[in-house]
């Protein structure tokens, strides 16, 4: 696999390793060990599915404190435009975004670290979208910022007007009022 800095302290892409050939194709979605090499050190213990229609945006989402959550996230069919922002404070990235495509054909993924809000744009017909979590969901710690918050100025590659926003999603609070609660440790 090859892993790819994004410019953002741990935040980074891989690329795994395709075999294809007339019959399909083949690739390792996770091997514990090369991951680990690859600074990737979390213990998964939960993963986690969904299936969107073209247009939805979820996110931007979180968890607060000993609830935070790693997330190794990738896309099993159709393609979705990916985003992490930075909320670990002291960090020179800071409230900055990173997005990405992924899809069933780059077969690309993204390593989101503790301390990032997260969420993505359905941009097929249907995504289906499957992450691990290096912690177990916990509905007392979750938060949230709105994905259309003018602060970050996410382009979510959907127009906001056609965009399939939850209720709960549409009444996150904005950047600056978000609780935020982590903090940045360079190694």
């Amino acid at each position: 696999m090859n892993i790819v800095e994004t410019g953002i302290p741990g935040l980074v892409i891989i690329e795994p390793r395709v075999f294809e050939d007339d019959r399909g194709y083949f690739f390792e979605s996770y091997h514990q060990e090369k991951y680990r090499e690859a600074g990737i050190e979390r213990p998964f213990i939960q993963d986690n599915e969904s299936r969107s229609v073209k247009g939805v945006v979820r996110g931007l989402h979180y968890q607060l404190g000993e609830a935070a959550q790693a997330k190794l996230v990738r896309v099993i069919q159709g393609s979705v435009y990916d985003v992490a922002v930075d909320l670990r404070k002291g960090s020179p990235t800071f409230g900055k975004s990173f997005g990405i495509e992924l899809s069933e054909n780059n077969k690309k993924q993204l390593y989101v670290p503790r301390g990032f809000a997260h969420g993505f744009s359905v941009l097929s017909e249907t995504a289906i979208f499957t992450y691990k979590c290096d912690n177990l969901y916990n509905r007392d710690a979750e938060s949230s910022i709105h994905p259309f918050d003018k602060t970050l100025g996410i382009d979510w590659m959907v127009k906001r007007e056609e965009a399939i926003v939850s209720e709960k999603d549409q009444n996150a609070p904005a950047f600056e009022n978000a609780q935020i609660n982590f903090v940045y440790q360079s190694k």
